[in-house]
């Protein structure tokens, strides 16, 4: 807080003046001593420096090693990291998984009361037409068979579903250690369900360094898809596994600033061979 203005005390100065006030009916004039106390005014008071701004208790700012997880968590907010990342999405944009050090962002997470809704206006009822003569029904024709809703299955499929995608393919960024993002992130919370976008054979599942717990599966094309951040894998190495089949659960494992699950496509099983995985999906009638 700014030091507060000091503030003088005034003299006072007394000074005995002695009137003569002539008050006379008629009579003898009589001289009467009255008392005056004269008092400067008091010195002006300087004003006091405006309060410096300061950051609310619901103000937070982001720095190395933080996840909203964790921010969360040490702050108590309300409704967890999901409810943080809903009140500061405009802030954090898409991927939540990706929060830079320095980012301002709210610990508030309260909706905001909505409007109240206006009643609907009252129209007065129109007045009624004269009915007229119904014209003679005529036979509908025979409906044409309604074409098969379901489409034809390619043997492929999505990693999880229509999650949305946070951080593209070649992504550049010092977070990665070849310059760029090597595969996709897919925006979904820990505990989602993650599967294989087709038939082949688990070649890896564990532990693999900055992917935490990962899977690798070959197919039948030659190439391999990886499963990367899980919590834990449910296949094993050999184990042969079909389109559409659980082999993980989703988690934040490896490095990670948050959820999500890292999908890459490889022509070997080695880091370094990548290739944009949303093209190899939609080579396969499969659009992400």
């Amino acid at each position: 807080m700014p030091a507060q203005g000091q503030h003088r005390k005034p003299r006072s100065l007394n000074r005995l003046t002695r009137v003569c006030i002539v008050a006379g009916t008629g009579a003898a004039a009589v001289a009467i001593p009255l008392v005056g106390v004269a008092q400067s005014a008091s010195a002006a008071e300087p004003a006091k420096a405006p309060a410096a701004a300061t950051a609310t208790a619901h103000d937070y700012t982001v720095v190395r090693g933080d996840t909203l997880a964790k921010i969360a968590t040490t702050h108590h907010v309300k409704g967890g990291w999901k409810a943080l990342y809903d009140a500061n999405k405009k802030a954090i944009g898409a991927n939540p998984s990706l929060i830079r050090p320095g980012l301002h962002i709210t610990l508030d997470t309260t909706p905001a009361a909505a409007p109240a809704a206006k009643a609907p206006a009252v129209k007065a009822p129109a007045a009624k037409a004269p009915a007229k003569k119904a014209a003679p029904v005529k036979k509908a024709a025979p409906a044409a068979p309604a074409a098969a809703a379901k489409k034809a299955d390619t043997g492929w499929t999505k990693p999880v579903g229509d999650a949305a995608i946070g951080t593209g393919y070649k992504t550049g960024g010092s977070m990665w250690s070849s310059g760029h993002h090597t595969g996709v992130d897919f925006l979904v919370w820990s505990g989602t369900p993650v599967h294989s976008v087709a038939a082949g054979t688990v070649v890896h599942a564990g532990a693999d360094g900055a992917y935490g717990n990962d899977v690798i599966i070959k197919h039948a094309d030659g190439k391999y898809t990886l499963y990367g951040h899980l919590t834990r894998p449910v296949v094993s190495v050999g184990q042969t596994v079909t389109e559409g089949q659980e082999i993980g659960i989703s988690g934040a494992t490896g490095n990670v600033t948050g959820p999500h699950l890292h999908f890459e496509v490889r022509t070997t099983p080695d880091y370094g061979s990548d290739i944009d995985p949303v093209a190899y999906l939609a080579s396969h009638g499969v659009t992400v």
